[in-house]
Parts: structure tokens; sequence; C-alpha cells
């Protein structure tokens, strides 16, 4: 029986895109289950792991996949609605067959095959958390392209979430193109800046570096 695992990061996140992991693992190799003897939570692996565990996953899964939602679509559809069309797109982008779906948290609605809910699933269901290992190294990745491409907000640092660096970010330069509009923060910053008629011009001159 093939069982994929599906996960997500950057859900939390206000700027960036959300990016969803699914993977397919061989647990009936022994090699395979000592090479990635260190899968866990990717939130709780450091970032050097994460990059050593997300280059074996992609050596040694039977089939793996990344999609990546960007925040203007995210905007669009609603945060939930873009999580769950981005795991069926993972999912359907496996070439091969799956039996059963292990997700985190909830179930996946709306799969052609069966699938599970785990509580704490990338944590404790290997596949699923090779998918957040997927998920989370590939949003990083893209989030420390972005820092180059819009350096005044610090992406590289807390690639997107909303921290006190990033929150006095966008106090001080409003949004970028890149920021997710319908999130409160953002909607926040963006009416004072557009009371004020400050930061557009800056994000517009970086944009275009």
């Amino acid at each position: 029986m093939a069982i994929a695992g599906v996960d997500e990061a950057g859900r939390g996140a206000c700027a960036g895109p959300l990016v969803i992991g699914a993977a397919i693992l061989d647990v009936t190799s022994t090699r395979t289950v000592r090479t990635l003897a260190e899968l866990g939570d990717s939130k709780q692996l450091t970032a050097a792991a994460r990059e050593r565990v997300y280059d074996r996953v992609t050596k040694n899964a039977i089939s793996w996949a990344t999609v990546i939602v960007p925040p203007d679509e995210v905007d669009r559809i609603g945060l939930h609605v873009a999580n769950i069309e981005g795991m069926r797109r993972a999912l359907a982008r496996l070439d091969s067959d799956v039996d059963y779906v292990l997700s985190d948290g909830f179930a996946v609605p709306g799969l052609p095959v069966p699938n599970l809910g785990v509580w704490k699933g990338d944590q404790v269901c290997g596949c699923v958390s090779a998918a957040g290992v997927l998920a989370k190294v590939t949003r990083d990745r893209i989030m420390v392209e972005l820092d180059e491409q819009w350096p005044s907000y610090g992406f590289a640092i807390h690639k997107g979430y909303v921290t006190s660096m990033h929150r006095a970010a966008l106090a001080e330069f409003g949004p970028s193109p890149v920021h997710r509009q319908s999130f409160a923060p953002v909607r926040r910053a963006q009416a004072h800046h557009d009371e004020s008629g400050a930061g557009t011009e800056l994000a517009s001159q970086e944009g275009a570096a």
C-alpha cells in the first residue's frame, strides 16, 4: 500500500507564498529508514538539518512534489481553501499511485482516495514529516530570494511571519506586493500608509531594483 503524506509551510505568515509538500516513502526499506532517521517536525529542526533532510528525502522518496500558492491567490480564495487546494495539487503531482493519504491535523476533503488527519502528524508520521520538510525548505529558499528583491522587510530572517521586526518594517515602509493583503497586520499597515502616503514609493523602487 502506497501511503502519501502531505503538509504545508507558511500558513501563519503574512508575506510570501503558501507551500505544500507531498511525499511517499518506502518504509519497508531499512536503508531509507536509516537515511531519514532525522525526520521530524520541520519547525523543530535547525535550518542546516532541514536542508540535509530535504536532500535525503528528494533522493530516497518513492515520489515527492511541492506546490507554491502565491500570496495573491491566498488573498483571492482564502487561506484555508488555498491550503486544501494546494494539498490536492501536490498529491496529484506525485508520479506514483496513492492508496491512502495522511495529513497533519485535519483530513483533506475531495480526494479520490481515503485520507486521515493525524494530530501532530508532522511529528509522528514519517511521510508527513518528509512533506513538511519539503514545504519548509522550499518556502525558506523563496523567502531568501524575496529578501533580495525587498530588503527592507527582513524576509530572510523571519520568513514572512509576524515578528516584532516585521511589524516595525510594515509600520515604516507599508506592505510590499508580496504581502498578503487579506491578513490583518497587512491591512492595518496598508490603511496607515494610504492615509499618510508613505511607503509606496520605497516599495516600488525596491521591486524595480
